[in-house]
C-alpha cells in the first residue's frame, strides 16, 4: 500500500500547551523517562510482607534502605515495579500518602498469573530488595462534594487512600465493595469499622453481585463515581452510569477493556520527531513493536493498554485509541497515545520519541 505523507490540513497538529514530552536519555541505554518521575526512578527499596486476612493477598510494605524519604503520591496511584525476568508490574498505593518513610501496596495471587504475582508470593520475603521504576497516577482522586466508591476484589486497594482523602476534604462518601466472600476480601475488617452508613459488604455468596443499578443507574448532583475491578463489574458500571455528565465516572482497569475493529485497516506511518526516523506498522502489528524492531527502546509494561508505561506524546495525526486507560475526553485531543495497543486513525502520526 502507498501512504499518502503530504499531511492534509485535518491531520495536522500542535503540541499543546503543557504537554509531558517523553525524551530519550542517552546515559539510560536509550531508555524513555518523565520528568515527573526522575526522582523516583530506579530506587532500590527494601521490603516489609505481611498478611491481610484474606488468602491470596499479601501486604508489602516498602521503604529506602537508608531512611531517605520516598517520593510523594496522591490517592489513585500506583507503582511500577522492575521484577526479575524482564517483568515490569504496577501496583496500587494504598496506604497513608502523608507517610514519606514507606509505600504500602497489595498483592494477589492470580491464578493465571504471568509471572509477576507469582514471583511476588514466592520470592519476594522480608528483608528482600524490589526496584522501584515509577510513581504514576492515571486514576487521580478530583474535587467533589460527594463520592461513589465502587470496588471489587484486588480493585479496593486504590480506593482505601481515596476515602481517607474524601473525609479530610469535608466531602462525603459511600463505599460499595464486593467480593466471592467476607473471607476473600482484603482489609475488610477495617473497612466495617467503619459503619454500615459509609461502607456496604456485598460477599458474592450471601447477597450476590453488586447492585450496580441501584447504586449507580441515576446520576446525582455534586457526586464522581470511582471504580475498580474486575472487568464485567466495570463494563456494568459504565453502561449504568452511561447518563451521568461527562467526566463524572472514573474507572481503573487491571485488565483490558474490549475493543472493535481498528479504524484504519492499512498500513500506516510514524513519523519519530525526536529520532528522525519514519516506520511503517503493518496490520497485525503495535506501534510499540515496530518501533523496537527499528532500534528505538521504549518503557512498556503490560502490553495491553491498562498500565500507562508506554505513555506517548501525540504532535500530528488522529488515533485509533484502544487502550482502557484515557477517558472520552482525553481521547478526543489526539495528543496522546498508549503505543503497545494504540493505532492511526489516518495514514501518518508523528509522535514525540
Amino acid at each position: 500500500m502507498t501512504v499518502d505523507t503530504s499531511k492534509p490540513a485535518r491531520y495536522r497538529r500542535h503540541i499543546p500547551r503543557g504537554t509531558r514530552l517523553r525524551r530519550h536519555d542517552p546515559d539510560r541505554e536509550g531508555s524513555l523517562v518523565t520528568a515527573s518521575s526522575q526522582d523516583a526512578a530506579d530506587r532500590e527499596l527494601r521490603v516489609r510482607r505481611r498478611q491481610t486476612g484474606a488468602p491470596g493477598v499479601i501486604v508489602l510494605e516498602l521503604d529506602d534502605p537508608d531512611g531517605a524519604e520516598l517520593p510523594p503520591w496522591e490517592p489513585g496511584a500506583h507503582l511500577d515495579l522492575a521484577l526479575p525476568g524482564g517483568l515490569d508490574r504496577q501496583y496500587s498505593l494504598c496506604g497513608d500518602p502523608a507517610d514519606r518513610t514507606s509505600y504500602t501496596i497489595a498483592v494477589l495471587r492470580e491464578p493465571q498469573s504471568r509471572g509477576g504475582s507469582a514471583w511476588v508470593h514466592q520470592k519476594l520475603t522480608t528483608g528482600g530488595r524490589v526496584r522501584l521504576r515509577e510513581v504514576r497516577n492515571l486514576f487521580p482522586l478530583a474535587p467533589a462534594e460527594h463520592y461513589v466508591f465502587v470496588a471489587g476484589g484486588i480493585g479496593i486497594t486504590p480506593i482505601l487512600p481515596m476515602l481517607a482523602a474524601a473525609t479530610a476534604a469535608g466531602s462525603s462518601w459511600e463505599l460499595h465493595y464486593g467480593g466471592r466472600s467476607r473471607r476473600s476480601m482484603a482489609f475488610l475488617d477495617d473497612l466495617v469499622a467503619e459503619g454500615d452508613s459509609v461502607v456496604r459488604i456485598y460477599p458474592q455468596d450471601e447477597v450476590g453481585i453488586l447492585p450496580v443499578a441501584d447504586l449507580v443507574g441515576t446520576p446525582r448532583e455534586g457526586a464522581l463515581v470511582y471504580a475498580c475491578g474486575p472487568g464485567p463489574l466495570l463494563d456494568a458500571v459504565q453502561e449504568q452510569a452511561s447518563r451521568w455528565p461527562e467526566g463524572s465516572v472514573h474507572i481503573e482497569r487491571f485488565a483490558p477493556a474490549e475493543v472493535g475493529a481498528p479504524v484504519w485497516d492499512g498500513a500506516f506511518e510514524v513519523e519519530l520527531a525526536y529520532s528522525g526516523l519514519t516506520v511503517t506498522v503493518e496490520p497485525g502489528e503495535s506501534v510499540l513493536e515496530t518501533i523496537e524492531a527499528a532500534g528505538i527502546s521504549c518503557l512498556s509494561s503490560c502490553q495491553d493498554g491498562t498500565c500507562g508505561t508506554c505513555e506517548t506524546p501525540v504532535l500530528e495525526g488522529e488515533v485509533d485509541h484502544r487502550d482502557s486507560i484515557l477517558t472520552e475526553a482525553e481521547r478526543a485531543l489526539h495528543d496522546k497515545m498508549f503505543i503497545c495497543v494504540s493505532r492511526a486513525a489516518c495514514p501518518k502520526l508523528v509522535v514525540g520519541l
